[in-house]
């Protein structure tokens, strides 16, 4: 076999690696949203990146967490990232997959409704009205949550060496 043709052989067999990183609000981040993802993490040996704007304690036992303090203040970590921010908006459009704490996932089809209605929201707050905050977090926010992650993962994870 002459070089060449080695060459071509091995180049062929390769697969290109991606490389599978969560990255998680932890700030906004419900506790059992958090509780899920360490989970998660532990289990697919996934390095995960807990961003917030204080210092945090990472909890026992989980090897592949890690944290990301950013300056403090509102809305500072969804420079970093936010489900509904102008940020998830360019990661969507560069085909990262972004899901919110309720399970829905955020696509180049919904991101642009969602950052209008945030920015609606965020007007009205401005302008003194009450807009009550969001529904509660329970059982059915938490197993939509879930299934949104393992699908996300599971696709996101076949392309991985």
């Amino acid at each position: 076999m002459s070089s060449r043709q080695w060459r071509v052989n091995a180049t062929t067999t390769i697969r290109r690696r991606r490389i599978v990183r969560l990255w998680i609000d932890a700030d906004a981040a419900p506790r059992d949203v958090k509780e899920i993802v360490y989970r998660a993490s532990e289990r697919l040996k996934l390095a995960t990146v807990l961003v917030a704007n204080q210092r945090i304690q990472l909890p026992l036992g989980y090897s592949f967490l890690s944290a990301e303090r950013v300056d403090g203040g509102p809305d500072v970590a969804d420079r970093y990232i936010a489900a509904e921010s102008p940020l998830a908006a360019i990661l969507v459009a560069k085909g990262v997959m972004v899901i919110d704490p309720r399970g829905a996932e955020l696509t180049p089809e919904n991101i642009g409704e969602r950052l209008d209605v945030r920015d609606f929201m965020d007007g009205l707050r401005g302008a003194g009205v009450e807009t009550g905050g969001p529904k509660g977090y329970g059982a059915r926010e938490k197993q939509a949550f879930a299934s949104a992650l393992d699908r996300v993962l599971t696709r996101a994870m076949r392309g991985r060496a």
